[in-house]
């Protein structure tokens, strides 16, 4: 009987899922965004659909339990959807649009980091570890909210959609870096003994290293990079060659693979999402794996985009809390300061970077506004710094209500603006009919069209 009412459980949430998105399409609302709504309705400050849903069960399940299934799977969610966006970058992308990528980097980082500094010295002056914190939280971006966003607007293999999401990586992995390196050295001044976890930095006396411990750190995190970069394809490559092209054991070793990829990771103090990236960018480039790719890649988009993700967005909006804005009045000034200061910075540097590129306006605009929305990755490093006492709660809830405030609006608008003014991307890469994998484009100026293209290269009909 409890297995039933679990599947009625199960069958409610995914029920939500299928048509609530369905249903905002026509507004021009991002899946995701749709998602992250329905999490919020049902969620504990709303609805409170799971302690309606444990009390109609009689006992079998508690709404804490329910919450625990949901967040295995969210969990789960991340995994794949990392893993998928590190798939989506192909590092011979990345060297087609390497300027943009370069500037898109540096700019939504410096710039960002340096506002979210200021903001924080405009009501602690005195604290500088809160600065360094506060400066990797607004360098950050969400890939988990660019990815899905750039692949359902069929973005990923343009110049403007690796321009972004390489872009995101590389500043993702800059801010972890950031604030592990701040953790580290707040746990130096505090002697204060190490958090639950499998890190091997906190396990050891970082005080023994000195100055040299962020350089140690930043080393020991780009060896584990270019090690899974290097180790992974040759793994795959016998999987290739073990098992038939459709096998279905791949998705089970590729699984193995990111969760083996993502251990290690954590042990060595490297955040799951960072790591789950580097296993999905290490297989693309895995011998043979272009014969393969796009079958295993749909199968994986099916796995994960319609059985564990959805719940990753789910987890999300139902642990989003709206009544923030209301509760915490006294801190409206942070709070403002923060979400003006994050946008504004983010949107600046992005439209900059862009224009230096060779981008439009309006497409600088849209990049600005794609590396504004702060998700998971931005929340769990607040709370981890909440948790240290390297943020007070008047900082912690700005943050808080700046995911609010970019995550749900934000995409949306994105979407209305390439509707709107009907924007078209250029191909980075396009497969040439007689030829192995993807051969780069011709060099691409922003006003050059579809037909003008295939007039330079029948080839690309």
């Amino acid at each position: 009987m409890g297995t039933f009412l679990f599947l009625i459980m199960y069958l409610v949430l995914m029920g939500l899922v299928v048509l609530v998105p369905h249903s905002l399409r026509r507004f021009h609302v991002p899946s995701v965004v749709a998602i992250m709504l329905t999490g919020i309705v049902i969620g504990p400050n709303a609805l409170d659909l799971l302690g309606h849903l444990a009390k109609w069960m009689n006992g079998a399940y508690s709404a804490e339990q329910l919450r625990t299934v949901i967040e295995a799977f969210g969990l789960l969610g991340l995994v794949f959807l990392m893993a998928l966006a590190g798939m989506e970058v192909d590092l011979r992308l990345l060297t087609v649009e390497k300027k943009a990528v370069t500037m898109l980097s540096i700019l939504t980082f410096a710039l960002p980091a340096a506002a979210g500094y200021g903001v924080y010295h405009l009501f602690r002056p005195e604290d500088e570890i809160g600065k360094w914190v506060y400066a990797s939280l607004f360098a950050s971006h969400s890939v988990g909210i660019v990815f899905p966003v750039i692949r359902e607007l069929g973005v990923s293999r343009t110049r403007f959609g690796v321009s972004i999401l390489g872009s995101t990586v590389v500043t993702d992995v800059l801010s972890l870096i950031l604030l592990a390196v701040t953790i580290q050295y707040k746990r130096m001044q505090t002697h204060a003994g190490p958090m639950t976890s499998f890190s091997l930095f906190d396990r050891i006396d970082a005080s023994s290293l000195g100055n040299w411990f962020g350089v140690v750190f930043v080393g020991v995190v780009i060896i584990y990079m270019l090690l899974c970069i290097w180790l992974l394809p040759i793994v795959w490559k016998r999987v290739l060659t073990a098992f038939n092209a459709k096998d279905d054991i791949h998705v089970t070793y590729f699984l193995f693979a990111v969760l083996i990829v993502v251990a290690v990771g954590e042990f060595l103090g490297v955040n799951l999402i960072v790591g789950a990236f580097i296993a999905g960018l290490a297989v693309i480039r895995s011998e043979g794996f272009e014969h393969l790719g796009r079958h295993l890649h749909r199968k994986l988009e099916g796995v994960g985009f319609g059985l564990m993700i959805p719940f990753l967005f789910l987890m999300i909006g139902m642990d989003s809390q709206p009544k923030v804005l209301v509760e915490n009045s006294g801190n409206l000034a942070i709070a403002l300061m923060t979400v003006v200061g994050l946008v504004a910075s983010k949107v600046f540097s992005g439209w900059l970077a862009m224009r230096l590129s060779g981008f439009s306006n309006l497409k600088g605009i849209c990049a600005g506004l794609m590396t504004v929305p702060q998700l998971s990755a931005t929340l769990a490093a607040a709370a981890v710094a909440l948790e240290l006492q390297m943020l007070d709660t008047s900082f912690f809830n700005a943050i808080v209500v700046l995911s609010m405030a970019t995550t749900i609006p934000v995409p949306t608008l994105v979407r209305y603006i390439i509707y709107k003014f009907n924007i078209k991307f250029d191909d980075a890469f396009q497969p040439l009919p007689g030829t192995s994998g993807f051969t780069p484009a011709i060099p691409l100026d922003d006003n050059i069209n579809r037909s003008q293209l295939l007039q330079q290269d029948p080839r690309r009909r």
